[in-house]
């Protein structure tokens, strides 16, 4: 899901899109993983007793707990995209209300990033981007292959710095 054509100005190309590592979605499998195999423990324990109305109930609970644990944190995970463009950084996320926050190039001051031990086995860490505003810093969580990610990012803010340095000559 990258960055709608609709909403790039000219002249700027997508240069990676990603979101956060799967590791988030961990949680929300479990979740799903013993929501179904309780509910089918419970549905097998009880059999044909009654008119079955128990059963219907526990399916309910079951489906309502499989949305709210597992269903939209993966919606969530799969709506919250972060592209890179050869002029600007965008975060966009929401399911229903979409929000993002962009950040130019030419205005970024310091790319960091952090990876802990989890995040060195896995291959992802934090991207920290602080840019020339009074807003704090952005980051962005979990990023697969950080420190790819935070190279391409390097290095197209030296080239937009070194490109406006020498607009700024003319």
């Amino acid at each position: 899901m990258s960055l709608s054509r609709k909403l790039m100005v000219d002249g700027e190309q997508t240069v990676a899109t990603t979101r956060t590592h799967v590791k988030v979605l961990l949680i929300p499998f479990l979740i799903l993983l013993v929501v179904c195999v309780a509910a089918g423990y419970l549905i097998a324990k009880i059999g044909d007793q009654g008119d079955n109305v128990v059963g219907w109930v526990i399916v309910g609970l079951a489906l309502i707990l499989i949305l709210w644990g597992s269903l939209l944190p993966f919606l969530k995970w799969l709506t919250w995209t972060y592209t890179l463009t050869n002029k600007r950084l965008v975060e966009q996320k929401g399911l229903l209300t979409r929000t993002g926050r962009v950040i130019p190039l030419s205005r970024i001051n310091d790319v960091a990033f952090e990876k802990n031990l989890n995040d060195r086995i896995l291959g992802c860490g934090t991207l920290i981007i602080h840019d020339a505003s009074e807003q704090a810093g952005l980051e962005l969580n979990d990023i697969p292959h950080i420190e790819a990610f935070h190279r391409t990012v390097t290095n197209l803010v030296f080239e937009k710095h070194d490109t406006t340095k020498n607009d700024e000559a003319i």
